[in-house]
């Protein structure tokens, strides 16, 4: 009778996953021979688990990654496809993130740019940031539609507080004039305060040019380049690759 009561008690205190792990134990008799202490470490390391697991799931939802399955440790690097280990330790370390660093990736298509910036992605997930998901061409319809229907501050606010923002596909079709005053001011709303990582097949000698307005491409690329890891892949499309075999 008290078992139950004390179950009933962990689980209105949402210790769910604790009272679990102590019905579990008493299914294991040889834990019988452990201290109260071992046993009861077990219990909080069941209990902190759980609601680490739980948060992670939370982060990765919210960031609605283009590629879900994107993970640092599946991430190939050699110097020939213009990632040397060394730069690959250095982002997995996640040092970047506290330190606001952004994360410029470019390349022609197909040959991982997307996943490289969703596992760094998922990396931050799984170190505690905030992390949201864009691609230019369709956070510039989002932002469109904001403005129509009164969200736009809310958005950009939303935006401006998560730890880690990736902008995937930075530089396809023409920027038109609001567009490239929406694009500034996401990036002044993070300069200094967070990191963002940018994913574009055109180098970055070209990003200047596709703004098309000297003064404001100046405000962008001095908010991007200057405190960021540069990454130039090469290599053959993986995707034409995929579909040869």
């Amino acid at each position: 009778m008290l078992r139950q009561q004390t179950l009933e008690k962990l689980h209105a205190l949402r210790l769910s996953a604790m009272a679990q792990s102590w019905e579990e134990q008493e299914q294991v008799p040889k834990l019988a021979d452990l201290s109260f202490d071992e046993r009861f470490s077990m219990l909080v390391d069941a209990e902190h688990l759980a609601r680490e697991n739980r948060r992670l799931s939370r982060l990765l939802r919210d960031a609605s990654l283009r590629l879900n399955d994107a993970c640092i440790e599946d991430v190939k690097a050699t110097p020939e496809r213009g990632l040397p280990q060394a730069k690959l330790r250095q982002l997995a370390q996640g040092s970047w993130i506290g330190e606001h660093l952004n994360v410029l990736i470019t390349g022609p298509t197909g040959v991982g740019k997307s996943y490289l910036g969703c596992a760094l992605g998922q990396l931050a997930c799984r170190r505690g940031a905030r992390v949201a998901y864009r691609r230019v061409p369709r956070f510039f319809e989002e932002v469109s539609l904001a403005k129509a229907d009164g969200s736009y501050t809310k958005l950009m606010a939303s935006l401006a507080k998560a730890d880690v923002l990736i902008l995937d596909d930075l530089g396809l079709g023409t920027l038109r004039e609001a567009q490239r005053h929406d694009l500034l001011e996401v990036l002044e709303d993070r300069y200094g305060d967070r990191s963002t990582i940018v994913t574009s097949q055109l180098p970055i000698s070209k990003w200047h040019e596709w703004v098309n307005d000297a003064t404001i491409a100046d405000a962008i690329l001095d908010r991007l380049v200057h405190n960021a890891y540069k990454i130039e892949l090469k290599g053959a499309s993986g995707r034409k690759e995929r579909a040869s075999s």
